[in-house]
């Protein structure tokens, strides 16, 4: 993911830009959803199209039963649709602190603070457990190890069945993840896309293939 709107680097753990909160509402799995941002976090102003490209494709496919992580989740667009649309239980980590305390308070703003676990993690640090799906719109300016870290070492964290969706442009890297995502799971499809976007998927413990 990129933002154009801001030269913060969001995915630092305590971004120092002075802060200038924002608030708007956006509609997202066909709910009105609340969100206050600030300075130094990912598309500060609107929930950036790829978050928005990846959602839309969740209907594409199926989750499992079980718990989802949000990983990246700044502050917070898509673990919190996903639990107000489907009222599933979602963690929800990032980096940075900034960007988690709002989204623990959009999450308690959009009703959804009961369903939602929020937590510092730099990519899977602090992941103890195993997810029906991990979903991941990847910082592409935070480096190509640490988007391939988070693509590879999904299938540690999740589940058998268990998901991996991603998102990413395809000129910033699309054909790239899907291979790497290939490499670490046997299988890796393109699920939808959408004006030069790419929503990538994967499977635990599915045979292999490339589509």
């Amino acid at each position: 993911m990129t933002d154009k709107t801001s030269g913060e680097q969001y995915f630092t753990t305590n971004p120092n830009a002075d802060h200038h909160f924002q608030q708007f509402d956006f509609e997202l799995l066909d709910h009105q959803l609340h969100f206050t941002t600030d300075s130094g976090v990912f598309s500060k102003s609107t929930v950036d199209f790829g978050t928005r490209t990846m959602l839309d494709a969740l209907s594409k496919t199926t989750i499992p039963t079980g718990k989802i992580l949000d990983l990246g989740t700044g502050y917070g667009p898509v673990g919190i649709s996903i639990a107000k649309a489907y009222n599933r239980k979602v963690d929800m980590v990032d980096v940075n602190e900034r960007a988690l305390a709002l989204a623990k308070q959009n999450a308690q703003k959009n009703g959804v603070g009961n369903l939602t676990r929020i937590f510092q993690s730099d990519v899977y640090q602090n992941i103890d457990q195993q997810y029906a799906a991990i979903l991941v719109n990847p910082p592409i300016r935070a480096g190509k190890q640490v988007v391939t870290a988070m693509l590879q070492e999904a299938i540690k964290y999740l589940q058998p069945g268990g998901k991996l969706i991603a998102v990413l442009q395809k000129k910033q890297g699309a054909p790239s993840a899907q291979k790497n995502m290939l490499l670490a799971f046997g299988n890796a499809s393109v699920i939808h896309k959408n004006k030069g976007y790419y929503t990538l998927e994967s499977t635990h413990g599915e045979r292999s293939n490339i589509q």
